[in-house]
């Protein structure tokens, strides 16, 4: 389904779509009120969504329409898209699958209209199983949740691609605010978005945020975000614990990769570590969180029905290596029930 309020980029990208075995626009609209009424009644697999239109915006409409089509992928398309831009981050952190910044006028063609396509069956490749119903409100925080680990938290890891940005948000508002165990985040973007989301999670969560670099001392209530180039892992300097960046490359092809942070969390943390795994395409993290677990850590998987993907958090389901399979909020409930660390280091 195509909404975008120019009828010429209706009209060209329909042209593109069109022209590919196996795609077909079921649907193009001017506006996302339009776009919202059909979806009521009918079904698309991929919508390329427009930001800037008048009445509701894209971004504004974002959330409606994976209300409306929960097992649709969102491709928002749109000038203001520009690598590094701030609507990319909050594109995604709204639920988008993926963004593409709008080629200007006379330039869809060429690399545009390859870039586009391989974009467009890149989202709908995934099997259906591996998709799951998204919503912006996540289910209630159970009244009974399990016991998970013992003794107090000194690290939490956190890995996050495809819809991990809105998981990781419900995660870090419900975790509560005397858990002062540092927090490492792999998510996966590219590095010119990775200082803006930096701050993003600055103003969301009124904690101290880092793009990770090496050498950092990890510090109480502090967030440290991978950079894109790079893995985040942690290593023992003495009494305590610092940042080390590894630029190497990792059997998954992930970059940044939750593998490495892992393994090297349960290292030196153990049993005072945890391993948060939130929705995403692929298996990073599986190996990792087997080995954090192995150290005596405690391992925790998105549900799925609460995922836009449920690939990386299924792999460490499905391998039996999850303590808890949970929405992101029961997640941060539960590891506040476990107690806290404080510092971060002279521990583990």
């Amino acid at each position: 389904m195509l909404v975008d309020d120019s009828l010429v980029v209706r009209s060209v990208l329909e042209r593109i779509v069109d022209s590919q075995p196996g795609m077909h626009v079921c649907a193009a609209f001017a506006s996302a009120g339009d776009a919202l009424s059909w979806l009521a009644n009918d079904r698309a697999d991929v919508i390329i969504l427009d930001i800037e239109m008048p009445g509701m915006n894209g971004l504004a409409a974002l959330p409606h329409i994976l209300n409306e089509a929960s097992h649709a992928r969102v491709l928002v398309l749109s000038s203001n898209c520009v690598e590094g831009g701030p609507a990319v981050i909050e594109a995604l952190a709204l639920g988008a699958t993926d963004t593409l910044a709008k080629p200007g006028r006379g330039s869809f063609s060429g690399q545009f209209t390859d870039v586009l396509v391989q974009r467009i069956r890149s989202l709908a490749a995934g099997p259906a199983s591996s998709v799951r119903q998204r919503t912006v409100r996540l289910a209630p925080v159970a009244a009974a949740l399990p016991e998970v680990g013992a003794g107090p938290l000194a690290c939490i890891a956190v890995a996050a691609s495809t819809g991990g940005i809105p998981a990781f948000a419900s995660f870090l508002a419900n975790l509560d605010r005397s858990i002062a165990a540092p927090i490492l985040l792999t998510q996966h973007l590219p590095d010119a978005f990775i200082p803006y989301y930096a701050q993003q999670i600055a103003m969301a969560s009124k904690r101290t945020v880092h793009v990770a670099a090496t050498g950092q001392r990890l510090q109480p209530r502090h967030v440290y975000l991978a950079p894109g180039d790079g893995h985040i892992m942690v290593t023992r300097v003495g009494r305590h614990a610092e940042i080390l960046i590894d630029t190497r490359v990792v059997a998954n092809g992930c970059c940044p990769s939750a593998d490495p942070m892992f393994a090297s969390v349960g290292d030196v943390f153990g049993i005072s570590a945890a391993a948060v795994v939130l929705s995403g395409m692929g298996r990073d993290g599986a190996e990792g969180a087997a080995r954090l677990r192995a150290a005596g850590g405690r391992v925790l998987a998105q549900a799925p029905e609460s995922c836009v993907v449920w690939g990386m958090p299924g792999a460490v389901a499905n391998a039996g290596t999850a303590d808890a399979v949970l929405n992101p909020d029961a997640m941060a409930v539960l590891l506040s029930r476990g107690g806290d660390a404080g510092a971060g280091d002279d521990r583990g």
